[in-house]
């Protein structure tokens, strides 16, 4: 099969080109034959991942899945571009009656997702997230029990599709929040939401969804990478993690020049110098903190990598 060659990033005549612009994020559409991929690793918990998109406007600095662009001037650009799988709600509605057919009383357990947010700002306009929730639910509608879901966001924009996730009876929302401080989150990653609007969408979930209306999701906070909070916001932002039924926690991921490897990037790694006070103690900056949430937080389940990152 032909390489694709999309526009803006290739030296010769492109085969994709930008469809539009949003924001800074050149835009392109591409069919795809799978939309769920085999678990493995990190994340082996569940039977497959689901990504509707591929990129990240988000473009944090340490985001390891810069490393499975579709070339090196891409990897590079993270942030800059983003591809949406035009066909994906076609593909996931045979691929989950494909599951049913083999399995039609055991729901499929799904990642939500695994190198992409969900609800990165394009979500806001083109719906392809709370498109594939529809099919999701639809399966349910003809029979099947609903797939047990965690969705995996930094992005208030999920608040938009509470009347789907409710519907849900097994459904997990992990909210990124890697550190308790704003001067920290706009240094290591400025395009994102900030943390006091995450903590809201957190809230207006659990404010709007309760066992009359529909199913409660559980909700996780993850630290992941675990970033350093100032000393100052600490108390305040291990209050605020009592909103969660569970904590995960992890380091960075090691660091990788070559692509197709889950690494920390460079640009983090730069950023890390201005904050050696934590870093030039890491693993016990890392044991000290974990120590104060299991202190401050008795009620609150604490998890690390792995561990923390399967619906139960």
């Amino acid at each position: 099969m032909p390489k694709i060659r999309y526009e803006g990033y290739c030296e010769d005549e492109p085969t994709k080109l930008v469809r539009e612009k949003f924001g800074n994020a050149n835009v392109y559409g591409q069919q795809t034959k799978s939309l769920l991929t085999k678990a493995t690793g990190f994340i082996a918990a569940y039977d497959f991942t689901l990504n509707p998109y591929r990129g990240c406007q988000y473009g944090c600095s340490y985001c390891y899945a810069a490393a499975f662009s579709p070339n090196d001037k891409m990897r590079q650009d993270w942030g800059n571009w983003v591809i949406f799988k035009e066909n994906a709600e076609e593909v996931l509605s045979k691929e989950l009656y494909k599951w049913y057919a083999k399995n039609p009383q055991t729901p499929p357990r799904i990642y939500m997702s695994s190198v992409t947010d969900p609800y990165q700002p394009f979500e806001s306009k083109y719906g392809l997230t709370r498109r594939l929730l529809e099919v999701m639910l639809e399966v349910r509608d003809n029979g099947h029990p609903t797939p047990t879901l965690v969705i995996q966001t930094r992005s208030p924009i999920i608040t938009r599709d509470i009347d789907y996730l409710q519907r849900f009876q097994r459904l997990r929302i992990n909210m990124s929040i890697p550190t308790g401080s704003e001067s920290v989150r706009k240094d290591f990653e400025p395009r994102s939401p900030s943390i006091k609007a995450r903590f809201n969408a957190i809230s207006i979930i659990q404010k709007k969804i309760d066992a009359f209306k529909g199913f409660v999701p559980k909700i996780s906070i993850t630290i992941t990478p675990l970033l350093p909070t100032l000393l100052t916001d600490e108390p305040s932002f291990i209050d605020k993690l009592t909103i969660a039924d569970r904590i995960v926690i992890q380091d960075f991921h090691p660091s990788h020049n070559r692509s197709l490897i889950a690494s920390t990037r460079q640009e983090a790694n730069t950023v890390k110098q201005k904050y050696a006070w934590w870093y030039e103690s890491e693993e016990s900056s890392y044991i000290k903190f974990k120590e104060k949430l299991v202190s401050l937080l008795p009620h609150v389940e604490i998890k690390e990598g792995k561990d923390g990152f399967g619906y139960e």
